[in-house]
């Protein structure tokens, strides 16, 4: 048995990363701002704080034996109120967890990135080595938090993993928008034709990536992703049928679509921001071998496949899921904000 810290572990992809870990027979230290469904756990401790605050996470590191660190808590641009909240925790939580597991001599740390690191297509699949390129606050912060790490690589064994979107069975956040829109039999809107992929990853596969990746042999840097990714008008138009909803996959022209979401945006009346109006109609496509190869790890379920898990979930709990308060912000929906205008004409 090893035991971990795991920052975020009340979180959508935090929860199922802890159950992971404590099915398999470790021990799980969760330190989060929300209440932890495993907090009774005989194998964990679970600690409700802030990790930007060291004076709680320092005695934390003097009193366990730490094998290694997975810092996936972070802060949503669509889930606050502040650019700086999100910063802070974001970026100098970060740095505290970084110098903490320096400073206890942690052998390994996984950190969960983003796809949002970019905000234009390449026209091809994203390797590691390009140039990170971000449009907005939440991109930003998380191209800081990888720096941060990898000015420690020489210190303990750092690997940031790269994620699009994670998707599963209990995902909301934004995603509940489109399943409102499918459950009560609305046109769900595309831009510009639908005809874009963008790359979806499962929780369940990234959980298991960050535990191949906390026994990797050095620092390194990992795009992830799923296989075969199809348009989204094909992923919607699956979800819709399997749900046997009388949805129609609809599009809106491009160029006047995105002039709305930027006015949308500016007036703090929608929950999309820079970087959803940036890539809507773009492909997004992560390039995968690299993990693969160098950690074993290949995905086991398709875009379509985790929409699904995610959509049946949320029509099954509909009723419960909209009376969730103080839960992280991929637990319970999105605010809909100027969306519910497109609701009312769909």
């Amino acid at each position: 048995m090893k035991t971990y810290l795991v920052t975020g572990g009340s979180g959508f992809f935090g929860t199922i990363l802890k159950r992971r870990l404590l099915s398999e027979g470790h021990y799980v230290i969760n330190i989060d701002l929300h209440e932890d469904e495993e907090r009774h756990h005989p194998n964990q401790t679970f600690v409700r704080g802030d990790i930007c605050d060291r004076a709680l996470l320092e005695p934390i590191f003097s009193s366990f034996s730490i094998d290694g660190v997975f810092h996936v808590a972070a802060k949503l641009a669509h889930a606050v109120e502040s650019p700086r909240a999100l910063w802070k925790s974001n970026v100098e939580g970060t740095e505290v967890v970084a110098s903490l597991t320096k400073k206890f001599a942690v052998p390994n740390l996984v950190f969960t990135s983003s796809n949002c690191l970019w905000g234009n297509a390449l026209g091809r699949p994203v390797r590691e080595d390009d140039q990170p390129n971000p449009v907005e606050v939440y991109g930003r912060s998380k191209w800081e938090g990888e720096k941060i790490i990898a000015r420690y690589r020489d210190d303990f064994r750092a690997v940031a993993i790269r994620c699009p979107t994670i998707v599963d069975s209990g995902r909301l956040g934004l995603l509940a928008i489109l399943f409102e829109f499918i459950d009560e039999e609305k046109r769900v809107w595309t831009v510009g034709g639908g005809h874009n992929r963008y790359q979806f990853i499962s929780a369940q596969d990234l959980a298991e990536a960050a535990i191949l990746a906390i026994n990797h042999h050095r620092s390194d840097v990992f795009n992830i992703g799923s296989d075969d990714v199809k348009s989204l008008r094909e992923i919607y138009s699956y979800v819709i049928r399997r749900a046997n909803s009388r949805s129609k996959v609809t599009s809106l022209p491009l160029h006047l679509t995105i002039a709305v979401m930027k006015l949308a945006h500016q007036l703090r009346v929608s929950p999309l921001g820079p970087y959803h109006y940036k890539m809507i109609a773009e492909d997004f496509i992560f390039d995968t071998q690299k993990i693969k190869r160098e950690l074993g790890w290949s995905p086991t379920l398709t875009n379509e496949q985790m929409l699904w898990n995610a959509y049946e979930y949320y029509s099954q709990n509909r009723r419960e899921i909209e009376s969730r308060t103080q839960v992280s912000a991929h637990k319970q929906p999105a605010k809909m904000g100027i969306i519910k205008l497109l609701k009312s004409v769909s």
